[in-house]
C-alpha cells in the first residue's frame, strides 16, 4: 500500500512559504498536516518490515493514515479552490494579500 498524493513535497512547501508571507496560517496548518502524516505512514510501513513487530498493529495505523490523508488532501484541495489559489504557481491570490496589508495598517 502506498499513499496516493495529490501534492508533492515541493508543493506543500510552496504552500507553506506562501501562507507564511502572507499570515494566513489555516492552508499552512493543513499543508504541515500532510507532512507529518506522510511521515507517519512511511513510518509505520517501515516498522511492518522490522522483525519481531506487531504486523497488524502497524497495517490498522497506516490504513487509517492512508484514509485520514486522503481526507486533508481533499480539504487542501477546497481551501486552495476556495481561497483562489493559482493552481500552476501555488501562489495566494491578490486580495488575501490586501487584506493582510489592511490588518497590518500597511495600505495607508
Amino acid at each position: 500500500m502506498e499513499l496516493e498524493r495529490r501534492f508533492s513535497d515541493a508543493q506543500l512547501n510552496q504552500i507553506v512559504e506562501e501562507a507564511t508571507i502572507y499570515m494566513c496560517a489555516c492552508p499552512a496548518q493543513v499543508a504541515v498536516q500532510l507532512r507529518n502524516l506522510r511521515e507517519l505512514f512511511q513510518y509505520q510501513r517501515n516498522c511492518e518490515v522490522e522483525p519481531g513487530s506487531d504486523l497488524a498493529v502497524h497495517q490498522v495505523i497506516a490504513e487509517s493514515t492512508a484514509r485520514v490523508y486522503a481526507l486533508m488532501e481533499d480539504c487542501m484541495d477546497q481551501v486552495l479552490t476556495l481561497e483562489g489559489w493559482d493552481r500552476a504557481t501555488l501562489r495566494m491570490p491578490e486580495g488575501l494579500s490586501k487584506r493582510r496589508d489592511q490588518l497590518l495598517g500597511l495600505d495607508e
